[in-house]
């Protein structure tokens, strides 16, 4: 028959094992609450000024990210020095996924040749998110200039060499080194003219006062529909979806010529694979939205080919070599 002392250490002993037990949950409980990803607001880092292109397409996006990741995804803006302020900023940010940023051809690529000095480097300062798309470059010319296609323009330089001047909204800027470009494979000699910004210098085309401008198709669209400038050629490797009826500068005998400005999502570097990914998801479902897919292709955006993170790394490294060569070719440095 079995005592009171035996029945005491029974029950003992399985309290005890409850008590393990109760806890060896509650240890995963916690753990599985340490790992939820995210549990706190995301803040999206905007390396430029409020009101511009990239700003109102991170805000378009957080609006979507919020809803697929349940947390307030919040755009912060930290601009200066061509982005590379807001770049520098998120490169020594903790690498817990809650600090990312929304970059473009320059700092991401562009800037690492141009500027003097600069503190981290577009290729192994951050974890590649996802390569969002790319807005194309396009040639537009003043109404009254007698070339209707790029060999009729690279006939009409040849003709008087040194003559014809293209806009651009800043040395350094995409819109130059498009034309450092253009000069390099054609043999033109194409007079660079910088100004402050893309509205002086359009206004500035648009009034006469310069030949051409290599700008961006957002800002050129309004212009070609209502016939103010001429477009002789879209500047990227494929024709743009918004402008289908007019030929690239490459299909027009200058293969090679690809300028536009892309933009990709990255995180500090260290920031873990599982959070890149679940970011990565996340972004993915939002650019598939309705509402994300109307307003990118209102602005001209060309959806991304790829959107793995091993593909915006890998084009990141491709496009920094590319601008190195065509940086150097200017002659142009930046403080």
């Amino acid at each position: 028959m079995e005592t009171n002392m035996q029945k005491f250490s029974l029950n003992t002993a399985a309290l005890a094992l409850a008590c393990l037990a109760g806890l060896g949950g509650v240890g995963i409980a916690s753990a599985q609450a340490a790992d939820k990803f995210p549990d706190r607001p995301i803040m999206f880092t905007v390396p430029f000024p409020p009101g511009g292109p990239t700003d109102a397409m991170a805000r378009i996006l957080a609006t979507e990210l919020t809803r697929e990741l349940g947390q307030s995804v919040v755009v912060e803006n930290r601009a200066g020095a061509g982005g590379n302020i807001g770049a520098e900023y998120v490169a020594r940010a903790k690498p817990d996924g809650y600090t990312i940023m929304f970059g473009t051809s320059g700092p991401l690529a562009i800037n690492k040749s141009l500027y003097k000095s600069i503190s981290y480097d577009p290729r192994t300062s951050y974890a590649p998110i996802i390569y969002v798309g790319y807005l194309p470059n396009i040639l537009v010319v003043k109404a009254s200039l007698p070339a209707d296609n790029v060999q009729g323009l690279i006939a009409l330089d040849k003709a008087q060499p040194g003559k014809l001047n293209f806009a651009s909204s800043g040395n350094g800027a995409s819109s130059h080194l498009a034309g450092v470009m253009f000069n390099n494979l054609a043999g033109t000699k194409l007079q660079h003219i910088p100004y402050k910004g893309t509205g002086p210098a359009l206004n500035d085309l648009l009034a006469g006062q310069v030949d051409m401008s290599f700008t961006d198709i957002l800002t050129a669209m309004p212009y070609i529909k209502a016939g103010k400038v001429k477009p002789l050629g879209v500047a990227t490797a494929r024709r743009s979806s918004a402008l289908p009826d007019i030929p690239t500068v490459a299909e027009q005998g200058m293969a090679g010529y690809d300028v536009g400005v892309f933009f990709g999502v990255v995180a500090p570097k260290g920031t873990p694979p599982e959070r890149v990914q679940v970011l990565n998801q996340a972004f993915s479902k939002a650019l598939d939205s309705d509402s994300v897919k109307k307003a990118f292709a209102a602005q001209g955006l060309e959806a991304s080919p790829d959107r793995s993170p091993a593909y915006l790394g890998r084009f990141i490294g491709t496009e920094v070599d590319k601008w190195q060569a065509v940086v150097q070719q200017s002659g142009v440095t930046l403080d």
